[in-house]
């Protein structure tokens, strides 16, 4: 299927890349990596996401700031590529109108993913979707530079998390290996990825931890996150990201569920959502089966969903079906 998809690839001309909405590194590498490679290939491509990205890829890839995060000229593409999506509507509303165009195609790793699309190229081994765009470049025998090879590292270290998850594998290392040749430095992305915590962010993990309830002697743990908590301490949308690795490295804890009040995230435009609900695992259960049954996906060890609920009543819920 991958040379189906780049025969298609060969013949597009104006082409509109797209993530999910949210973006995390994977996401972002994957849109900057595609879309470098194919400008190389002399296509007129267009990058988009629905959300404002996180200002800390503008200070890895400064290539992240051609994402637009509006189009209004949908009906001008022959081509729509959706990267990192285990359904298309992850990318918005925008989705919708993307059905217009010629060709939609779906690359990504998830194992929930819907098949959607004119052409897929879906691979749940993969630890990330921008290890499947490196190995779609190499297809196309488009050569790396260092822009599109740091790309392509910061999808991989954020999806492998730091290389600690379970989808880290030989593959994974050695694309790694190929990636430095481009000068690519581990430190700097890592600390740009990592460090430079705000003191708001502190002070959140600090209100976020004290909502930490522990369920089935101490095998599931739950942590819940308001729009108060977010403006009592100053935070932002980005302060809140990876509070999760906090529960689900407590000692014993199987499985850790983070409910966060949507109305703190910066998608209001089409939000319908009370609650969106991150899952992770010690990799012992796969938490993408217990996501689908809210109509989420994701992975075996870190999945999710979005969901109208009563608080109360949603731990409830989530702790029964988690039991």
């Amino acid at each position: 299927m991958i040379h189906n998809l780049i025969s298609h690839l060969k013949k597009a001309q104006n082409i509109l890349i797209t993530s999910h909405a949210k973006p995390d590194g994977d996401a972002i590498g994957s849109t900057v990596a595609l879309g470098l490679a194919l400008k190389r290939h002399n296509k007129y491509v267009t990058l988009y996401n629905k959300s404002k990205i996180n200002n800390k890829y503008y200070t890895i890839l400064p290539s992240s700031l051609l994402i637009k995060k509006k189009i209004t000229d949908i009906e001008n593409y022959d081509t729509a590529i959706f990267l990192d999506c285990s359904r298309m509507n992850m990318a918005g509303n925008a989705a919708e109108k993307i059905l217009e165009i010629g060709a939609v195609i779906n690359i990504d790793h998830h194992k929930t993913n819907t098949g959607y699309g004119n052409f897929q190229y879906i691979d749940p081994k993969a630890a990330s979707t921008t290890e499947m765009v490196y190995r779609l470049i190499s297809e196309m025998q488009v050569p790396l530079n260092k822009e599109m090879a740091e790309a392509i590292y910061l999808g991989i270290l954020t999806d492998t998390g730091s290389f600690r998850y379970s989808n880290t594998s030989k593959q994974t290392y050695e694309i790694c290996a190929d990636l430095m040749k481009f000068e690519v430095n581990p430190f700097l992305i890592a600390r740009a990825a990592y460090g430079n915590y705000s003191i708001n962010r502190i002070k959140l993990i600090g209100v976020a931890l004290d909502t930490v309830e522990l369920f089935e002697d101490g095998q599931i743990a739950i942590m819940s996150l308001t729009s108060d908590m977010i403006r009592k301490t100053g935070a932002t949308h980005e302060d809140a990201m990876g509070l999760l690795d906090y529960a689900v490295n407590i000692k014993n804890v199987k499985i850790a569920a983070l409910i966060k009040e949507y109305s703190i995230e910066d998608e209001t435009e089409d939000n319908q959502y009370e609650y969106s609900v991150s899952l992770r695992s010690n990799g012992d259960i796969d938490v993408s089966a217990i996501a689908i049954n809210f109509d989420g996906g994701g992975h075996p060890s870190a999945a999710g969903f979005l969901i109208n609920s009563e608080l109360a009543e949603l731990k409830i819920k989530l702790s029964k079906l988690l039991k």
